[in-house]
């Protein structure tokens, strides 16, 4: 009858909450007097209960009850510093104040001293205990995780025995070292997510997701043909299965607004489904991987209004367009939807926040190299087969490598930093590449008064910087190279994108936090990083706005 994971606070709306649990057993789960049935996976079971009646402007204290008996908060010592979890509404009162954390790359704690020493501390473990000691007024509004929740192809040393056991008995056909089943998927859900911090922290702050490659395998969705040696696996089929799946239980249904879930014909099928719900899952996973343009397949790009600013969450993995000579990071459908969401209504807007798991704005010489390797990849036989080799092994796979789309939201973005009425400012928030930076971009024909654009990236939270990292991207944003590299890439015929950018803060290396803290129409953007693991410094901060005020 017990909690095994969660309470995590995900979609909050002025008068609405939800939260999403794992249960022992089928129940029923109760907060504040609303109630939801659990749904039930391979045996394992999950609720997503709609809290109602909450006032706007309000911070409401909440617990959770299973059948009747309270669950929540844990009568544990290691949960006996954090105060209560909440439940913190938007309203009229903080509907120009915002202040959003955001990261990704976020490796779960070990009991191996080797591999603790080379993470170091978790930026997210000491951000929830530096918090837990402050007033609520300064919790953050928003917890927006940008991909590689998991690693689902790296496994920690534990649960690496625990899977090898499992292939020595049973599955032989699959990896030694690699989770594959739904299973072993919710195994991995619980050990990243069951630390007390971040338990806690997700308890009583609204948390936006997305996936990345490591919550399915490292370089998912590359090219094509990453695909199609993937699919020579005899398990990868399983696999694919399981992570989409998996995803959609753990992650996106709590994306989705109360209204978006109530006309989610997937959604209503899954909570009356009587008994195990995992034919119907993988069947859902099928549509998703197959699919890729939502205008037939699932939507996991999503939005949300945080009072007047906005906040779209874009698939830049799952979606992907991935046949040489028509690559797109999204499909046709999804990007008419992006731009349909973007630029509705501007004038209602102080900021917008565009968030991709991936980086839209790299380095330049590292953007041109992707660009012209795109370029490269789209030729036909053996010259093609080796760009799509160099696509993979130097993980050429961010938004310049799919150029037609790098370039299409850079001119959707002008269109909205041009608008006389629009918003302050207009930021796409990233993970992916283990550094962090904040870049800004410019654009010919964007009025002086315009938006003031910037790509904003923090990764990782908790994990190990690559050797070759540091130098390359130190190397990536110097003007010598981006001049050269540039010369070299135009002369290849790659024509030149609509704006240029350049570094406002970083390179920055190491476990990384970085907070958005907005203010009627301005923003600035801060990072910051473990000095201990109950302190975070600060290493950089960013004035986001083209004036105060």
């Amino acid at each position: 009858m017990g909690l095994l994971l969660g309470p995590a606070l995900r979609h909050v709306s002025d008068t609405t909450a939800l939260v999403w649990v794992q249960t022992e057993n089928a129940c029923t789960v109760e907060i504040l007097g609303c109630s939801a049935r659990t749904f039930e996976v391979q045996g394992y079971h999950f609720a997503l209960v709609l809290v109602t009646g909450l006032m706007p402007d309000s911070v409401t204290e909440y617990q959770v009850g299973i059948d009747g008996a309270t669950q929540w908060p844990i009568d544990d010592e290691a949960f006996a510093k954090f105060p209560p979890s909440v439940i913190r509404t938007r309203g009229p009162a903080s509907a120009h104040r915002l202040r959003a954390i955001f990261g990704s790359c976020r490796y779960p704690k070990t009991e191996v001293r080797k591999i603790e020493k080379k993470l170091k501390h978790d930026a997210l473990d000491s951000y929830a205990t530096r918090m837990a000691g402050r007033p609520i007024d300064d919790w953050p509004d928003a917890l927006i995780l940008l991909g590689d929740q998991l690693y689902a192809d790296e496994l920690p040393p534990d649960e690496q025995r625990r899977v090898s056991r499992r292939r020595h008995n049973r599955h032989g056909d699959r990896p030694p070292d690699e989770v594959v089943s739904f299973a072993e998927y919710e195994r991995l859900y619980r050990h990243s997510w069951g630390d007390p911090e971040i338990r806690w922290l997700m308890s009583t702050v609204p948390t936006a997701m997305i996936f990345d490659d490591h919550d399915i395998r490292d370089d998912w969705n590359t090219s094509a043909s990453w695909r199609s040696e993937m699919a020579k696996t005899p398990w990868w089929r399983d696999r694919i299965r399981a992570g989409l799946a998996s995803y959609w239980v753990y992650q996106h249904l709590g994306n989705l607004s109360p209204a978006e879930l109530a006309d989610n014909a997937d959604y209503q099928r899954l909570v009356a489904t009587e008994g195990d719900a995992w034919p119907y899952l993988a069947e859902l996973a099928d549509r998703a991987d197959r699919e890729v343009d939502c205008g037939k397949g699932i939507r996991f790009s999503y939005r949300w209004d945080l009072g007047r600013s906005r906040l779209i969450m874009v698939d830049s993995r799952n979606g992907r367009i991935l046949e040489s000579g028509e690559r797109m990071m999204i499909g046709e459908n999804e990007f008419r939807w992006l731009e349909s969401k973007a630029e509705e209504q501007p004038e209602t807007l102080d900021h917008l926040l565009l968030a991709s798991s991936v980086p839209w704005l790299m380095p330049p010489a590292i953007g041109d190299l992707e660009a012209l390797n795109e370029r490269a990849a789209d030729r036909p036989g053996w010259r093609g087969a080796l760009g799509e080799k160099v696509r993979q092994a130097g993980d050429f796979e961010h938004w310049p490598a799919f150029y037609k789309s790098f370039v299409r939201l850079g001119e959707m973005i002008a269109r909205i930093a041009n608008h006389p009425d629009g918003p302050s400012t207009i930021n796409v928030l990233s993970g992916d590449v283990h550094h962090s930076y904040a870049a800004r971009a410019d654009f010919d024909g964007v009025s002086a008064d315009g938006a003031a654009v910037h790509q904003l990236v923090c990764s990782p939270v908790h994990n190990y910087v690559p050797m070759f990292v540091k130098p390359a991207f130190r190397l990536g944003w110097t003007r010598p190279a981006a001049a050269v590299i540039r010369w070299w890439v135009r002369r290849s015929g790659v024509l030149s994108p609509p704006m240029t950018w350049t570094d406002v803060c970083g390179p920055l290396f190491g476990n990384t936090i970085a907070t958005v803290e907005i203010n009627h129409r301005s923003a600035e953007v801060f990072f910051e990083q473990p000095h201990k693991s109950t302190t975070l410094q600060e290493a950089g901060r960013v004035s986001l706005s083209r004036t105060a005020g």
